[in-house]
Order: C-alpha cells, then structure tokens, then sequence
C-alpha cells in the first residue's frame, strides 16, 4: 500500500508542475485578480474556516500553529481539484461558462511530538475571462489569464499544553496577463496588453490555544498574521495602432518595467474560534486586509485600478455520528456559509461576494483517509451599481491521505 501510494504522490506531483487553477469572471482582470483564501476542500465546504481548526487528521495551511497537533506516526497529504459553471447577468444579457482545474496539493509531516512541517503548492490568486461587445464605430474585446502561486514550507510546533505557533514561508510566482483589442468598422485594430510577472516571498505566522471549559467541550482560538510586502517583478504595457503608418507595437514604460516600491500586497489579520463536542465542530472567522494601503502601478494608456479593505466573515460546522461505527455513521457532514466585501473596485463600486457551502467526508474503507466533496453556491454582484451580476455552482473534490507511515516495526 505504500508505494502504491507513493505512486500516486509522484504522478499528481507531476501533474501539478503542469496544472494552474483558472477562474472564469470578467471581475479579475482588476488588480492581481480574484484572491484565494488557502482553504481546503474539507475547509470550503465549510464556508472556508480554518483558523481555530487542529484536529490532526487534515491539513490547515490557512494557520500553521495547526501542524503541532498532528500525531506523530501519522503522513498526512491531500490534493483539490474543482469544476465551476458561472451564469452571469448584464442588463438583459445572459451568459453561462464552465471551468475549473487543480486547486492545490499539500502533504504534512511529523518532525517529533508536538512539532510538525507542511509543504506544498497553492494558489494566491487567478485570472481568466474572456468577453467583448460594440462600441461606436467598432467594437472590442478583452481577455485575461495566468495565476500567482505560492509553493510554500511552514513548520509548527507547540511550547506548552494546548498552545501552538507556527510559519508558513511561501515562494510567491507566476505571471498574468490583460488583453484588450479594439477593431473599427474601418477595419484598423488597436491592441492594449498588460502583463505582470511575480518573483517574490511571503509570510505567515499564525498562533492557537486551545483548552476544555467541560469534560465533553474544547474551545480553541486561533490568529493569523502577514506582514504587508512590497512585491518584486516586472510589469509592461505593450501599445499598438495599425491605423498609424509604419507602426509597431510599442512597450509602454520600457526603462521601467520592475515592479519595486510600485506594487504592493497588504498585512492581513485572520481571528478565529471554534468549539467542539465529541462528534461535532463549529468555528467563526473573520479576515481583514487593508488593501486601500496598497500599491498598483499605473501604466500609460492603461485605466488606473483602486483597491478598498477586504473584509470576510464565515461560518462552518461539521458533524461525524460516530468515529468508530458503521460506514454511513463515519461519514462527516459539512456545512457553512460566508460574506465577503473584496479588494476590487470597480468603477467606483465595491464587489462583494455571499456564499453557501454543504459537504461531505466520505471515508475510504480500511483506512483512516477520506474523500472530501463540497458543493459551493456563490453570488458575486458590485454595490451599490450592480453591473454584471454572478452566480457559482463550485463542486470541490479533495483526497486526504492519512496513513501511518511512521510506525516503528516490531520483531516478534
């Protein structure tokens, strides 16, 4: 079994070297894109909680304090993929688009008791559309892809009963990039494209205390922080008008390309509690990241973007009848809800997004593992303009490998 498992370790590896997780909305082709929040697929369909969360038997990137209270036998690696439909609404244009891919992959391991460390590669943040209309005397289109990514090592370890603290340490890179093409009825074409490449790092630091107020009770509260980073990279804009004679694209900003002292991300401050009792969890969280502070270069011949403070709230709870009983009593139901205010303004409105998620762990028999499923509703809409109006059916799957790999054998 273990190295049918390794196996597969290899092979889903080698195809997350190749894969990068999409989204499908107009909305990303502002600032760095649509944020990704390091949630799992067990924490999604959750409303996306994860702060206060350590039960051991899953991975939590989204506070690194978690990894000390993994047993210290236990490998645990898991991996996300998920499919996306989008039915959007403009006035009385409707349109509906499919997605998807991989999400994420993450393993964890045992260092000694009470310390752990977690790799693994995640998304930051994506871009992906593609639309157009009529303009006067022509008309135009616009397009956008690519992905910044974070492969990341984190450690945490716990000092003394029922406290832990860790850090995630995350190589942030990838590129994205914006496309606009005008067409007259006379038949020129103007193109304008923006493209943003990533080098840089970032960090995680996240503490968690937990204790019994009863018997059958455990409350654990749980803090996130990241400092604000000047990002590091380059950025172009590239102008062409073949109405000119004799023209060529033109690099907008050339002797100016690197991203240094321009751009920016925020600190962000995550706070979480959960309470559980025996065969049910619920946990609070709540995410505030001051984007208005941040830096987003403007580019000759390109719309100036503005960012205001992100704030989002979730709630989750899941419910497994019986650890140790029949299949359908070890089975975890899982269900929250979230509201979020995004970073992205849009033509002097704000962009929010109001999500419900339901659940399931279903447990691969003869083994602690687990397959995750969650299905996700979520409308996207501006405010108080509402401009184009979203609606997601995201259906998440993940594999969570728990096995005992570090058991030592006996000689009978």
């Amino acid at each position: 079994m273990r190295k049918l498992t390794a196996a597969i370790l290899m092979s889903v590896i080698a195809l997350a070297a190749m894969a990068q997780n999409t989204v499908i909305t107009p909305y990303s082709r502002y600032g760095y894109g649509i944020l990704s929040d390091n949630a799992s697929s067990m924490q999604r369909s959750m409303g996306g909680v994860g702060y206060a969360m350590n039960s051991g038997r899953q991975i939590n990137v989204m506070n690194p304090a978690s990894y000390a209270a993994m047993d210290s036998l236990t490998f645990l690696f898991d991996m996300g993929v998920d499919v996306t439909s989008l039915w959007s609404k403009e006035n009385d244009k409707h349109e509906q688009q499919f997605g998807g891919g991989l999400d994420y992959i993450t393993l964890q391991v045992p260092i000694t008791k009470g310390l752990g460390a977690s790799a693994g590669l995640l998304p930051y943040s994506s871009v992906g559309y593609s639309f157009g209309n009529k303009i006067d005397n022509g008309s135009e289109s616009r397009s956008g892809d690519g992905s910044l990514n974070q492969l990341y090592l984190g450690v945490g370890g716990s000092p003394f009963k029922g406290f832990g603290i860790g850090v995630n340490v995350a190589y942030l890179f990838g590129s994205t990039s914006n496309v606009l093409y005008g067409v007259t009825d006379g038949g020129s074409t103007t193109v304008f494209q923006r493209s943003m490449r990533v080098r840089d790092w970032r960090l995680d630091i996240g503490a968690q205390y937990s204790f019994a107020p009863s018997r059958n009770d455990r409350v654990t509260l749980g803090l996130v922080y990241s400092p604000k980073k000047d990002l590091h990279g380059d950025v172009y804009g590239v102008y062409y008008d073949s109405s000119v004679v004799g023209a060529v694209p033109d690099t907008v900003n050339v002797g100016d390309t690197k991203m240094n002292g321009r751009y920016s991300t925020p600190e962000t401050w995550g706070a979480g509690i959960s309470w559980s009792r025996r065969t049910f969890q619920v946990e609070a969280d709540f995410t505030y990241q001051p984007w208005s502070k941040a830096k987003f270069g403007k580019i000759e011949h390109f719309e100036t973007t503005d960012f205001a403070d992100r704030y989002r709230a979730s709630i989750g709870g899941q419910w497994q009848p019986d650890y140790r009983g029949g299949y359908f009593r070890r089975i975890s139901y899982r269900m929250g809800a979230y509201w979020n205010r995004d970073y992205l303004m849009v033509m002097g409105n704000n962009v929010r997004d109001l999500g419900f998620t339901v659940g399931f762990g279903l447990p691969v028999p003869g083994f602690k593992s687990q397959l995750n499923i969650g299905i996700e509703y979520r409308n996207r809409r501006a405010t108080p303009q509402k401009l184009i109006e979203e609606n997601y059916l995201n259906v998440t799957i993940g594999i969570n490998f728990n096995e005992m790999w570090f058991r030592k054998a006996k000689i009978y």
